[in-house]
């Protein structure tokens, strides 16, 4: 059995990683994008319903309202209403009280202490970003950020991931994927990157590791997952 000294010392070799998914990972954004896409929807006379909101968590908001309305919809309808969405989505965040998931900011300074390297990797675009960075404190905690404008393609493409652990400086196998929506976890599967899911609603993630918060994992979890096989480990859970 590899002892943690001995993965202290490899980790020393080889740089490791965490590749962070923002909304429903870091903190509970749900409400507030719901909110925002009931508003500005029932505006423009759509209707909304929660179920069909959900199934587009995860997706950026251009994709998201063609699978909400309709893909005919014309591309400036869609950059037009998207960026209502995404403007009342950042009013209803300052307005309130926004505050990391538990586990998850223990996690963040624990990481970096232990000299991780972290990436912010989220297909929000960077007004959001920059919103909750300020609303948080979030900015110490990341290496590296890759945001919408960033690629070519949002998620389940794998490219986010791919050009955080570029942009860390670190391979794919030396780093492991936060996600809590099935889009970011089938784009951690398409990188090839380790991933760990959570789902604090209950729901099933097709993740290497689900767990319902970041609070429930122990202590030296991350060194030992990327020294073993992600479904051997996580099946002791």
């Amino acid at each position: 059995m590899t002892g943690l000294s001995d993965l202290t010392a490899a980790s020393l070799v080889a740089p490791r990683a965490v590749l962070w998914d923002m909304d429903g990972t870091l903190f509970d954004s749900t409400p507030y994008h719901w909110q925002a896409w009931q508003k500005v929807l029932t505006d423009e006379g759509y209707s909304l319903t929660r179920e069909r909101f959900m199934r587009t968590l995860g997706v950026v908001s251009e994709a998201s309202l063609r699978a909400l309305v309709g893909v005919d919809l014309p591309q400036p309808e869609v950059e037009r209403i998207s960026a209502a969405k995404e403007a009342c989505f950042r009013d209803l965040v300052l307005a309130g009280s926004i505050q990391f998931l538990p586990g998850v900011e223990r996690w963040l300074e624990r990481l970096r202490s232990e000299g991780w390297r972290q990436a912010l990797a989220t297909s929000a675009p960077r007004p959001n970003v920059d919103v909750l960075m300020r609303k948080l404190g979030m900015d110490r905690f990341f290496d590296a950020m890759v945001l919408a404008e960033d690629v070519s393609q949002g998620k389940p493409d794998p490219e986010v991931f791919i050009l955080a652990a570029q942009r860390l400086g670190v391979a794919r196998e030396r780093c492991i994927v936060i996600e809590d929506s099935p889009a970011g976890i089938e784009a951690a599967r398409r990188a090839g990157i380790c991933s760990i899911g959570v789902s604090s609603t209950g729901g099933t993630l097709a993740a290497d590791c689900a767990v319902d918060s970041l609070d429930s994992l122990p202590h030296d979890f991350f060194e030992r997952l990327l020294s073993s096989s992600c479904h051997a480990l996580c099946q002791v859970l």
